[in-house]
């Protein structure tokens, strides 16, 4: 399983119809501005203030940005480590999904997880484990008119390098097939 580049995920008609921009459009802004010099903060935070740009966007465009003049490669995280998860559309509920992706994580990694927030608009858990990595759980609403159905991810985190990528990122897939 390869690891996607932000671009890749996310076409430049999309970026441009939610941001008003195409995606070659933010870069040249974000070169002009001399944004490969900031960290990844600064970037989005400049796309929020400056531009009005939706934070979740921001992210996405700083990302796209970074990937693109080699400040980070697909998979790697602004902190250096590196992150793969898979996703899949499930029916159900968000608060049941991710009982059952908690039950389905605790029982691979024989841990509890750290933390879970049940009760946020994209209910969560999360996994820290003694090598540091963890994993993520994240149930997220359905959008496009798909009513009982929600989004499940399994991300892991803080992983050491791009070799663990490809292996996390179907390890995820698996976990996901357990639902």
């Amino acid at each position: 399983m390869a690891i996607s580049r932000n671009e890749d995920k996310i076409s430049s008609d999309k970026l441009e119809a939610a941001t008003g921009r195409p995606r070659e459009a933010w870069t040249e802004l974000l070169d002009a501005a001399g944004a490969t010099r900031w960290e990844h903060p600064q970037i989005a935070a400049w796309l929020v203030d400056e531009h009005g740009v939706d934070g979740w966007w921001a992210q996405g465009i700083a990302i796209a940005f970074e990937q693109a003049r080699g400040m980070r490669v697909p998979g790697q995280q602004s902190d250096g480590t590196f992150a793969a998860g898979s996703s899949r559309t499930v029916p159900g509920e968000a608060g049941e999904v991710l009982e059952k992706l908690v039950t389905v994580v605790r029982e691979w990694a024989n841990a509890a997880p750290a933390s879970v927030n049940a009760g946020a608009k994209h209910p969560s858990a999360r996994w820290t484990f003694d090598d540091g990595s963890g994993v993520q759980a994240l149930v997220s609403p359905v959008t496009s008119g798909a009513a009982g159905r929600v989004r499940a991810s399994l991300t892991r985190t803080r992983l050491e390098g791009p070799d663990a990528l490809a292996g996390a990122k179907a390890e995820m897939a698996e976990l996901l097939r357990g639902l």
